[in-house]
């Protein structure tokens, strides 16, 4: 699992410790963003205390998710893993979902961890404003770029490391949290076999989240970036749909 973070110092233990208790044979790479509360020395601490289980990937400050993702799936490509997971560390992704994802990664490419599937849902304790938002977020994303999924922007993901080594990630050019739904877009636009699992999101335990308005309409703007970049993919992809039928 890569677990990217900032200021996560209160978390990341937990979060380690929850999925080691997990009836799975799994790791964990931490992307630290030299977070000033002291996170990528708890790291390096946990790296000592499961020798071989917690990997390390120190960066100078802050340069962005999308970089985070695709630094450590690099690395991971030389190790020989079979599947690679994403996740936050501040418990909105709960840990227990990975056992039935896992299951499920067997039979496909890429399973997505989905609020928006019969099952899956958002915190309670959320406003009534944001959950509108989010779920708006959502549906604005797959209507433009056509996806048949139900959650596109999500975050809580497991591939197959050769679906991730099958794919550009070179042409990947998303620097936010629009960068989920390019690499979903991109799995579509190639033809790998996409599944979802039903999640319950919920809000970070501890900390403060780096969610904001101004994030969201960014992401909205860059959609449709998304779409004109993966344009000659998309064709192709619709041909033989086409040819299929």
């Amino acid at each position: 699992m890569v677990v990217p973070t900032y200021d996560e110092a209160e978390n990341l233990p937990k979060i380690i410790s929850a999925l080691f208790a997990l009836p799975l044979d799994l790791g964990v790479m931490v992307v630290d963003d030299n977070s000033p509360d002291g996170t990528g020395r708890i790291a390096d601490e946990l790296a000592a205390t499961y020798p071989g289980r917690v990997r390390v990937m120190h960066r100078d400050g802050k340069q962005g998710i999308s970089s985070a993702y695709l630094g450590a799936f690099r690395a991971l490509f030389e190790t020989g893993v079979d599947y690679i997971g994403q996740m936050d560390a501040d418990f909105s992704h709960d840990p227990a979902s990975l056992v039935e994802m896992a299951k499920r990664i067997e039979g496909c490419d890429l399973v997505l961890g989905s609020r928006y599937i019969q099952g899956g849902s958002t915190d309670v304790s959320w406003p009534l404003w944001r959950k509108a938002l989010s779920s708006w977020g959502n549906f604005y994303a797959r209507s433009i770029l056509r996806l048949p999924l139900r959650d596109v922007t999500g975050g809580f993901r497991l591939w197959r490391r050769e679906t991730l080594m099958g794919m550009p990630l070179e042409r990947i050019k998303s620097s936010g949290y629009i960068f989920t739904v390019e690499m979903v877009y991109l799995a579509y636009s190639l033809g790998f076999n996409i599944q979802e699992v039903p999640i319950y999101f919920a809000e970070r335990r501890w900390g403060k989240s780096k969610m904001s308005f101004r994030i969201q309409a960014e992401a909205a703007v860059r959609v449709w970036q998304v779409l004109w970049a993966y344009r000659d993919l998309h064709r192709k992809r619709s041909v033989v749909v086409e040819r299929d039928e």
